[in-house]
């Protein structure tokens, strides 16, 4: 069943909502945000836990934001997953936070290639569960001379390319060491412009276990485009569109509504 999912984003230790593919150490002045909010993050922590909107996902974008993020984990213990700067130092010390889930992504990729070693010292640390472990292999879209479209995970950032190909092959592979996976289409991430809808199709078509994806959406109707695209197989996260983020495309309400409404959808076929 597709699910509308939360997120908080923390930049400089403030809830942020940013224009994915512009987030750069080395051009910081090409950052552009959409919205910086006056609220602490656990006020958004609360906010979901009081609407039942589990799943929710902490992005720690760049240094500062540790405080932020645990004062999150301590509104909802248990339920918010973390990601940003998680490695195999850190992972269990989240957890221990609060956090329900890690989230890893650029410690997996040492000078962008993929590390097996690495990704198994993350799951021992977190003393072999990996119901811990979300891997997210948000990604950039590559359309080659031919016109053959390809999505590679990108690190640090998002600004970085790795050696991985996000395709069926990589999803089997990784499936037996995390619980779910996290999707971000850093090319259209923030900007409120369309879903990649071919990517939201392979990823129900490849994905075994709990997938989000995130880029793109403008407006609740978006909800129904994943469930369709994905038969109801991928969840999807909505940010700056969201009224709460300073958004005018969707209300944290009508998302909320949304989900209640396919959790009663679903009772009733089962029931038949």
């Amino acid at each position: 069943m597709t699910r509308f999912r939360p997120c908080i984003d923390l930049h400089a230790g403030q809830v942020k909502q940013i224009v994915g593919g512009t987030l750069s150490d080395s051009s910081p002045s090409a950052l552009r945000t959409n919205h910086t909010s006056t609220l602490p993050s656990s006020h958004f922590a609360s906010l979901y836990k009081d609407n039942g909107l589990t799943g929710a996902h902490i992005i720690m974008l760049g240094p500062g934001n540790d405080d932020a993020a645990t004062a999150a984990c301590e509104a909802w213990p248990g339920e918010l997953q973390v990601g940003g700067g998680v490695n195999d130092g850190n992972a269990g010390e989240w957890i221990r936070r609060g956090a329900g889930k890690v989230i890893i992504t650029s410690f997996l990729f040492p000078n962008g290639r993929f590390s097996l070693d690495r990704l198994r010292s993350v799951i021992a640390v977190l003393d072999d569960d990996t119901s811990k472990l979300v891997v997210d292999l948000s990604c950039r879209r590559r359309v080659s001379s031919e016109g053959v479209v390809t999505w590679w995970v990108a690190m640090n950032k998002w600004q970085t390319i790795t050696d991985m190909e996000v395709n069926e092959g990589t999803i089997k592979m990784l499936a037996p060491y995390t619980s779910e996976f996290l999707i971000h289409a850093a090319d259209v991430e923030g900007l409120q412009s369309g879903l990649d809808e071919d990517l939201v199709r392979n990823l129900a078509s490849w994905c075994s276990i709990p997938v989000t994806y995130a880029g793109g959406a403008s407006t609740v109707k978006d909800l129904d485009r994943v469930r369709e695209l994905s038969q109801g197989k991928v969840d999807l996260t909505i940010g700056s569109a969201l009224d709460i983020f300073g958004g005018r495309g969707v209300t944290l309400e009508e998302c909320v509504e949304w989900n209640r409404r396919e959790e009663r959808r679903e009772k009733e076929l089962a029931g038949k």
